[in-house]
C-alpha cells in the first residue's frame, strides 16, 4: 500500500490550517498558569490577549497570530513507508498545501527573496515551504508536523557559538541565559518562549538540534535524559530571575520551557545554539497511515 499524493497535500494543509488557528493544548496549559503566577498588570494584559486571541481563532474569528511567519514542515517516515511518486512527492504536496493555505488566509505571505524582495505571494519559492525528513520506526506511514513559526522568534531568537571545550558546561549555561536576556528584551521574540538549545554536531546540526527542541518538543514532558532534564530546569529557573516576564514586561515568565537536544562533536569542539519559539507556540501533527486515514493533534509523538 502507498500513501496517495492527494492524502499528503490534504494531510499536509490541514495540520498547517490547524497549527494557524489553534493553541497547542501544552502550550495553552502553560500560558494558563504563566497567567496565575504573573502580577504585574502589563505581563497579566499581554497572557490575557494572547489568550482570548486564542478563543477566537478557535472559534473561526482570525488567527492565534497574524505573523505565520515561515511554513514548516516536520516529516518522520517509517521503513515500510512507500508514496505515490516517490519521497519528492513530499515537497510538491508541501507546496500546493501551502499556497492553499495562504490562498485561503490561514497564512500570511511573509516569504520574499533575500535580495529583491519579491513577494510571490504564496510563501512558496527556493527553500520554502521547508521540510525535515527523517526516518524512524518498522512503520508504513507517516507522521507529519506543521509550525508555521513567527518571524520574531525566528529572527531575535536564533543564536550559534562555536565554544572552547574549556568553556564546559559553566559557558553553555552562561551563553543561553545571555542569549535568553537578549531574545526577550522588549519583547523580541514574544515571550513566553519555549527556548530550544543544541549541543554538539556540527555547526548545521547544532542549530537544527535547537530548532527542534524548541518547535517539536511538549512543554510538559520532562526530557528522557536525567541529566539534560536537570539542566533545562536549572536554565528555567535562571531565566525566571532576570525580572522579564511576558512581552518583554516586568515578571517572572519569559521562558515557559526550556528544551536541550545532543549530538556527538569534535574534540576540539563545543557548539552551541539556541532557537526560541514564540508564545503561541504553533504546531499540528497529523499520522497519515498506508491505508490513507489521518489522525491530528497538537502534540508531537516524540518528545525529544
Amino acid at each position: 500500500m502507498m500513501i496517495r499524493e492527494a492524502v499528503l497535500t490534504t494531510a499536509m494543509f490541514e495540520a498547517m490550517r490547524q497549527a494557524a488557528v489553534q493553541l497547542p493544548p501544552d502550550v495553552q496549559a502553560a500560558l494558563e498558569q504563566a497567567l496565575a503566577e504573573e502580577s504585574d498588570a502589563l505581563a497579566r494584559q499581554h497572557l490575557e490577549a494572547a489568550l482570548e486571541n486564542a478563543r477566537l481563532a478557535a472559534a473561526g474569528e482570525g488567527l492565534v497570530c497574524g505573523d505565520t511567519g515561515f511554513p514548516l514542515f516536520f516529516v518522520t517516515a517509517g521503513s515500510r513507508t512507500v508514496i505515490q511518486g516517490g519521497f519528492g512527492t513530499l515537497w510538491r504536496a508541501a507546496a500546493a498545501a501551502t499556497a492553499r493555505a495562504t490562498r485561503e488566509n490561514f497564512l500570511r505571505p511573509t516569504m520574499v527573496d533575500p535580495l529583491t524582495r519579491d513577494n510571490p505571494g504564496n510563501n512558496c519559492g527556493p527553500g520554502m515551504p521547508k521540510i525535515e525528513l527523517r526516518f524512524a520506526g518498522d512503520t508504513d506511514g507517516l507522521e507529519i508536523v506543521a509550525a508555521p513559526k513567527g518571524g520574531g522568534s525566528e529572527i531575535f531568537g536564533t543564536f550559534y557559538r562555536m565554544l572552547f571545550p574549556a568553556d564546559g558546561l559553566e559557558g553553555v549555561k552562561k551563553f543561553v541565559i545571555d542569549c535568553i536576556r537578549q531574545g526577550c528584551y522588549a519583547g523580541k521574540i514574544c515571550p513566553p518562549a519555549i527556548v530550544g538549545v543544541g549541543i554538539g554536531g556540527t555547526a548545521d546540526l547544532c542549530l537544527r538540534l535547537a530548532k527542534e527542541a524548541a518547535v517539536l518538543s511538549p512543554v510538559d514532558r520532562q526530557n528522557r535524559d536525567p541529566a539534560l532534564a536537570g539542566l533545562e530546569a536549572e536554565l528555567l529557573a535562571a531565566s525566571r530571575r532576570l525580572g522579564l516576564g511576558p512581552m518583554g514586561a516586568r515578571g517572572v515568565n519569559a521562558v515557559m520551557a526550556v528544551r536541550i537536544r545532543k549530538a556527538l562533536t569534535h574534540t576540539a569542539a563545543l557548539p552551541v545554539a539556541v532557537n526560541a519559539q514564540c508564545l503561541v507556540g504553533r504546531r499540528w501533527r497529523a499520522v497519515v497511515t498506508a491505508a490513507g486515514r489521518v489522525r491530528y493533534s497538537g502534540l508531537p509523538a516524540d518528545p525529544d
